[in-house]
């Protein structure tokens, strides 16, 4: 018999983010929470508390009349209800360990995040003069928007201690609480404070505070059921669960049958008025008015008990229920049930309890199924086949057409706090309950709809979309802007936890279409599409790179030879090769400058051409770009070494080329990822050298990149290099016109975007190095061309 050498075998690979696991402070993390825990108000003393010690969310600060202590009160209640919530994490590990999915942050970082907003948007107002910690207000300053579902962050980073980023808490809290005391426009008799005030930046960060509440319920959701513990203060579920579940469940006794409500033609309105006097994020205003055509609804959200039909009849396993994406998505997870369902018997049996924040409860067979988008729209396709009637997902017109006509002018949640709204206006919000309630459990609206507000939020068809004249605020010039890109799906209503703003009729959210939130849907039944607004065809901002003619044009900008790039002897040819010229910048302000040639970063890499250039001198480098395409095709060549494309001459003729990767150029130095050039992931730090190539004015906030070159953890490490190059083409279509960084008149003066960038970069510690006029030719066909002069600069980080 062999035996086996355990001298041979390796030991486990420990997990990279199990670094932070320090030990300290693992006692303390566990159980109820001591008064030392409390970086402001404990629950017991903080408005919002209840009768029976839990607390509920208060309603918004009405920005005409709200008084100082209203504001502080506000304040108080959204900082405590943060802190009950994250008492539930058990031991230090729930607050390092990422999620199962790796496409979020660990726990610690939604810990910081919110108070790092405070006091990032309170100096961008000027209401504050100086950074708390500028290490922590750099590394908790932006959240993950992943690209897919197979977009993992590698979560490999040093996190602070518990300790450093609980003192952080404090003295933000501190911070906030002081200017709340001492600021004149909030004493009694104030002026209203309106967007354009500074103060609108501490309403910005109250709402922040509150969306995040949210989204880390999630997370925590997700967590190993050991981690996390139900927190004393935090509002029980609904008195419906732990109700024993029959199984199989019966409809009309274990939940209610689907009923149908005919909803007659209207016409609808669109967006908050700016005068409405409570905070708003910028996608809620402009205005857009609708014609909505008659259409039927279901008069409750779909339940847990309608969804398991769609299981029980092999749903999750027949593809021609899913969208493309869907079913990639569903076969990648391997998905066969909802995400929050624990299966609770043998494979096949379909009998499941329901996972909440801190336990598993019996399967709540009438409360509203909670699922992805595409989840939601394979089920209506299943149920279109066997209704024998089209179903869809609601439009956001159409939701408004469901809506009671008085809720535009009263705006329930913005004048009742959590446990009144439940009970006076049959909402189940702003923490009325702590999770959804049954699916008819709510006070229906006179044409008999069920949770048009509230217990769960509800997707649509729609992309998320801005309102005509809705513009960006100047304190969070990327907020909404960069989802406006046809990858991400619109969703109404507000769940049970949604508080503030996200209570609100106003509200108008979204996820990308993968993403988990304590979001069900509502079925529609209509032969039109109830005018779905979807951003993604052809020529739009978000999907202008992701044809395959697109790829084409690239593939010839980056790996064309010169005499295809511009054949014609009077042409311009010093103006072909323009990515390697780029590149080759880098390359030669490293050897000048000393700056190393370990690590680079494309940003903006498109098909590759400029990445596999610096592969020839730097040791590792990544090409990062929001294309899918792109990415799969530089991906491609990283792989193959070779990659066919078409060269068009005329029309639809041309003729197949190969595009070769230089064999003296190592391919394994190089890999390709799709990111958000506004939004890179936190892990790229301490760079050598940053190419941004003809990226500035494509992008919706180019001072989110900028921001991110320098300071703590910035891209580029001190003595690294910046090569830029752009032609300052601003356009509204990606960029919004609030965000340029010049191209207009300030103060009656031109600002040139050159004078402008000189400016920032220069105030970030960087130093110009080279500076000139740099020519690239774009081949359109045979006979016409673009002629482009960039503007090339090379900065280097001095500290």
């Amino acid at each position: 018999m062999a035996h086996l050498n355990l001298e041979t075998v390796p030991p486990p690979a420990i997990e990279p983010w199990r670094q932070n696991l320090r030990g300290e402070h693992d006692a303390l993390l566990r159980g109820p929470r001591s008064s030392w825990w409390w970086t402001g108000l404990a629950p017991d003393a903080c408005p919002g508390s209840q009768p029976d010690g839990t607390l509920t969310a208060l309603p918004q600060p009405n920005l005409a009349t709200c008084t100082r202590a209203s504001v502080l009160a506000a304040f108080d209640n959204g900082w405590t209800l943060t802190e009950v919530l994250f008492a539930g994490l058990q031991g230090e590990e729930a607050f390092y360990r990422p999620p199962y999915h790796h496409l979020r942050h660990p726990m610690v970082f939604y810990y910081c995040h919110p108070a790092t907003l405070y006091i990032n948007k309170l100096r961008v107002a000027g209401l504050i003069d100086n950074p708390i910690n500028p290490y922590f207000e750099r590394i908790f300053e932006t959240g993950v928007d992943e690209m897919r579902w197979d977009d993992m962050s590698k979560n490999e980073m040093q996190w602070p201690s518990f300790a450093e980023a609980h003192r952080y808490r404090e003295q933000v809290y501190s911070t906030v609480r002081q200017l709340i005391e001492t600021h004149p426009d909030l004493a009694d008799g104030h002026a209203p404070i309106t967007m354009e005030h500074p103060l609108w930046a501490l309403f910005m960060g109250f709402e922040h505070e509150r969306i995040h509440l949210e989204t880390s319920s999630v997370l925590i959701r997700e967590l190993p059921l050991d981690l996390v513990h139900r927190p004393t203060g935090w509002p029980a579920l609904h008195p419906s669960a732990g109700t024993p579940a029959h199984f199989p469940p019966r409809e009309g006794q274990d939940y209610p049958p689907l009923q149908w409500v005919d909803i007659p033609p209207t016409r609808v309105r669109l967006g908050k008025p700016r005068d409405w006097p409570s905070f708003g994020w910028d996608n809620e205003y402009g205005e857009r008015q609708m014609d909505v055509r008659g259409f039927r609804a279901a008069s409750q959200l779909v339940s847990n008990g309608a969804f398991l039909e769609f299981i029980q009849s092999g749903g999750y396993l027949e593809q021609r229920w899913w969208t493309e994406a869907g079913w990639e998505w569903r076969a990648f997870r391997n998905s066969k049930w909802p995400c929050f369902w624990v299966p609770d018997g043998p494979a096949g049996l379909h009998q499941y309890r329901l996972r909440t924040l801190f336990e598993t409860i019996p399967m709540p067979w009438n409360w509203p199924v909670e699922v992805n988008a595409h989840e939601a729209a394979a089920y209506c396709a299943w149920r279109s086949v066997r209704d024998g009637a089209p179903c869809r997902l609601p439009t956001e017109a159409e939701h408004h057409a469901l809506r009671e006509a008085d809720w535009a002018e009263q705006d329930p949640a913005f004048r009742m706090e959590g446990c009144t709204l439940g009970r006076e206006q049959g909402w189940n919000s702003q923490l009325a309950h702590g999770s959804p309630w049954p699916v008819d459990a709510g006070k229906p609206t006179r044409s008999g709809i069920h949770d048009v507000f509230g217990s769960v939020w509800q997707w649509h068809g729609d992309d998320f979309n801005p309102l005509p004249g809705a513009r960006v605020h100047p304190y969070y010039d990327d907020f909404s802007t960069p989802c406006y890109d046809g990858q991400h799906t619109l969703i109404l209503g507000g769940s049970w936890i949604s508080c503030g703003d996200e209570a609100s009729v106003w509200s108008r959210f979204h996820f990308r279409p993968h993403f988990f939130q304590h979001a069900g849907f509502r079925v529609i039944q209509a032969a039109h599409d109830g005018g779905v607004i979807r951003l993604g065809g052809a020529g739009s901002a978000s999907q202008v790179y992701e044809d395959a003619r697109m790829v084409d044009d690239y593939m010839l900008l980056h790996h064309g030879e010169p005499q295809t790039q511009m054949p014609w002897p009077g042409g311009p040819q010093r103006a072909t090769a323009f990515p390697q010229r780029c590149a080759d910048w880098l390359i030669d302000g490293a050897r000048l400058y000393g700056s190393g040639t370990e690590r680079a970063l494309d940003i903006g890499c498109a098909v590759g051409g400029s990445s596999f250039e610096l592969a020839r001198t730097f040791q590792q480098v990544l090409g990062v770009d929001l294309s899918r395409a792109f990415i799969d095709v530089a991906s491609a060549l990283q792989k193959d070494g070779s990659r066919p494309w078409f060269r068009r001459d005329e029309g639809d003729l041309g003729a197949p080329q190969i595009a070769r990767i230089d064999p003296a150029i190592d391919r394994r130095r190089v890999s390709f990822r799709q990111a958000d050039a506004t939004s890179l992931p936190a892990e790229l730090v301490d760079l050598d050298a940053v190419l941004m190539a003809n990226l500035l004015c494509r992008l919706p906030s180019p001072k989110s990149l900028l921001g991110r070159l320098g300071g703590p953890r910035g891209l580029v490490k001190v003595g690294g290099l910046v090569a830029l190059f752009s032609p300052y083409s601003w356009l509204e279509q990606f960029t919004p016109r609030e965000a340029w960084i010049g191209g207009y008149e300030q103060d009656g003066q031109p600002l040139r975007s050159a004078d402008a960038l000189k400016a920032f970069l220069q105030a970030e510690g960087f130093v110009l190095r080279r500076e000139e006029d740099v020519p690239l030719v774009i081949r359109e066909h045979a006979r016409k061309y673009q002629y482009i002069v960039t503007h090339g600069m090379l900065w280097q980080r001095m500290h």
